[in-house]
């Protein structure tokens, strides 16, 4: 039989039995903590968590978080306040825009961004961006695109310091949520939920310390089109179901396609799925909907990710065990 999207099928019922028993093992047995705190982005991945976490635990003991800043989304501010309230969770918000201005982290990427664009400035809009691996074999190198206050675009490639920069001074997003979350972890003696699905822990789609950081990770098992199939079983609303995966960490819209992956998320799951059991470029290049080469290349785009993801797993490294 060929290979196809439907080796992805899950039985949702059972797996979501599973997950809340686990979540319950781990929350309230290993951890001797009382619930879950989970920040709703809006977005599809923290949306299934949620859900989860009322099921193991009830809505009283389910802390839910937005956490907006001045460069978000609406739809992010609108869709996390949604799911707060269609769970009926007791929940917070907390703007960010002036811990990040505080810790000058827009400052920061904005002057990293001058290195490639000398005129970004007050009242620009950017993102930066990848070719995809699927198009060509040759190195990829990260390209900043602007938007100037009068509407024009602007795009330049960035140099390594530049794209670093950019990349750590956003990273204080990421971090910053994480350290509210931990808060309200410790004011409310719970534990901390991650959200981060199959191919986003496999890949290294994240930030050390920043949203890879929790204490239980409910769905880092399931591909991402498992979590959408897993989101209509656990009725989450449409609004946020049909909502397209973005990464709303820069001030102009981004897919999480053109910033880091080579592919949409359901090939994405596929091509990852057949690396993971040894099934060809050959047989796989269809079901992704390209070519044996450009199967060969998001196989060694993944490979590839997996090493850079090997630092952001690790744990603190230890001369010798301090065993005193």
């Amino acid at each position: 039989m060929a290979f196809s999207k439907d080796v992805l099928n899950l039985d949702c019922a059972k797996e979501t039995e599973r997950i809340v028993a686990k979540l319950r093992e781990q929350v309230l047995g290993t951890f001797k903590r009382k619930g879950l705190i989970v920040a709703l982005s809006g977005g599809i991945d923290s949306s299934v968590v949620g859900g989860l976490a009322v099921r193991a635990f009830g809505k009283e003991k389910v802390f839910g978080l937005q956490l907006p800043e001045k460069e978000n989304s609406d739809d992010t501010r609108n869709l996390s306040a949604l799911m707060c309230k269609h769970y009926g969770i007791e929940f917070a918000v907390e703007e960010m825009s002036a811990l990040l201005e505080g810790a000058r982290a827009y400052q920061r990427r904005d002057d990293a961004i001058k290195t490639a664009l000398p005129d970004y400035g007050p009242g620009w809009k950017s993102k930066i961006v990848l070719p995809s691996v699927v198009d060509t074999d040759s190195y990829r190198v990260f390209s900043v695109v602007a938007l100037d206050p009068q509407g024009k675009e602007h795009k330049a490639r960035l140099p390594l310091e530049g794209y670093l920069g950019i990349v750590a001074a956003t990273n204080f997003k990421q971090r910053c949520r994480k350290m509210l979350e931990y808060y309200h972890a410790d004011r409310l003696n719970y534990a901390v939920a991650g959200t981060p699905n199959l191919v986003e822990y496999d890949q290294g789609f994240f930030v050390k310390l920043g949203d890879g950081a929790a204490d239980v990770k409910p769905i880092a098992h399931l591909y991402k089109s498992q979590v959408y199939a897993m989101a209509e079983y656990l009725g989450v609303p449409e609004e946020v179901r049909r909502r397209p995966p973005t990464t709303d960490t820069y001030s102009l819209p981004q897919s999480q396609e053109e910033f880091y992956y080579s592919l949409p998320y359901d090939k994405m799951d596929l091509a990852i799925y057949a690396k993971n059991h040894n099934i060809s470029a050959e047989e796989a290049g269809p079901a992704l909907g390209v070519s044996k080469e450009q199967a060969e290349r998001v196989f060694r785009d993944i490979d590839g990710k997996r090493t850079f993801a090997k630092y952001l797993h690790a744990a603190p490294m230890l001369v010798a065990e301090p065993t005193g």
